[in-house]
């Protein structure tokens, strides 16, 4: 079956960096593009950003642009996110999901990881 394993989130002063990594089983990790959501408490989870299945194209959300990098092996099947330059409103916990297959509508989640970005 289809699994997802993150790891990596912590305890970072603000302006500090931190790298997650998901890694996939149970299926084809170079056949899907991947994805980071947060949820921060109270709040909707949102796209954080997306990588192609080739790693040739990645998306990012405007809060995070320029200071956080998502980045894949798949030779690992792994996916990461490089943060950098981290604020107390990147506090979340962090998802990695795997998109559907062709002709499907489910998305797959990993357990999470929490990042806390606190003085």
């Amino acid at each position: 079956q289809v699994q997802l394993v993150e790891s990596g989130g912590g305890l970072v002063q603000p302006g500090g960096s931190l790298t997650l990594s998901c890694r996939g089983s149970g299926f084809t990790f170079s056949y899907y593009a991947m994805t980071w959501y947060r949820q921060a408490p109270g709040k909707e989870r949102e796209l954080v950003a997306t990588i192609t299945n080739a790693g040739d194209r990645t998306t990012y959300a405007d809060s995070v642009r320029g200071r956080f990098t998502i980045s894949r092996d798949n030779a690992k099947d792994t996916v990461y996110l490089q943060m950098n330059t981290l604020k107390p409103e990147d506090t979340a916990v962090y998802y990695c999901s795997r998109t559907p297959a062709p002709g499907y509508t489910q998305r797959y989640w990993g357990q999470g990881t929490q990042v806390t970005v606190s003085s």
